[in-house]
């Protein structure tokens, strides 16, 4: 029979009696989530991972990567457009010269050198509609669902700062302007402005984004 814990152990008993049971603590209250640690304890900066950077409205931010890869799609498209557009006008521009120039009979030009003109004319013809293309494409393609097809493809869309803002063709136009047509005629301006949104905050807005007071979210498919 095994001696009672709580009374004094006889002199000279052996084994000394055990330590009775710890009192039982009382039950955690609701909602009460166990903390589970590795070795160490919480790491540094706990709660971990960092909390998702979110717009105005609520919506989680697109990262640098998705909108890169985003922005590759789209090229893409743009270069195969381009080269629909460009291509007949690039061969008619080195065409005509060449066959619009006139000689004496001895190879010496007598006339018919305006026709290089029509070199720089087809440039400039190409340009516009090349910008015309552009601009259909993020303006008015990407005001019906605030999405392109790169965008669509990485789960993102265009949205005002504002939540309470609508999105509209002079918002988009800002951002095209900057985007594209800054883009072209500012040197490096185009590696700026994407390269921007990584040091940004809180909203990770590239530069035509804060032109246009617009931030790029992700949407649930």
């Amino acid at each position: 029979m095994h001696p009672d814990p709580q009374q004094p152990a006889p002199q000279g008993a052996w084994p000394p009696p055990q330590p009775g049971p710890p009192a039982a603590y009382p039950p955690p209250g609701p909602g009460y989530v166990p903390q589970q640690y590795g070795y160490g304890g919480p790491p540094p900066g706990y709660p971990y991972p960092p909390p998702v950077a979110l717009s105005p409205a609520g919506q989680p931010l697109a990262s640098f990567g998705d909108r890169f890869l985003a922005y590759l799609i789209d090229a893409l498209i743009m270069t195969g457009v381009g080269m629909v557009v460009a291509c007949p006008i690039m061969l008619l521009g080195f065409y005509l010269p060449f066959v619009m120039i006139e000689t004496d009979g001895s190879g010496t030009i007598t006339g018919g050198g305006w026709s290089f003109g029509l070199f720089f004319l087809a440039y400039a013809v190409m340009f516009v509609l090349l910008m015309a293309v552009y601009y259909v494409y993020f303006v008015e393609y990407q005001l019906r669902k605030g999405q392109t097809v790169g965008k669509r493809s990485m789960n993102l869309k265009v949205v005002p700062v504002d939540p309470r803002a609508a999105m509209t063709r002079g918002v988009l136009g800002r951002r095209y302007l900057v985007q594209f047509v800054v883009g072209i005629f500012v040197p490096f301006f185009s590696w700026v402005d994407g390269l921007w949104q990584l040091g940004d905050k809180p909203y990770q807005q590239t530069l035509h984004d804060k032109a246009a007071r617009t931030v790029v979210v992700k949407v649930v498919p």
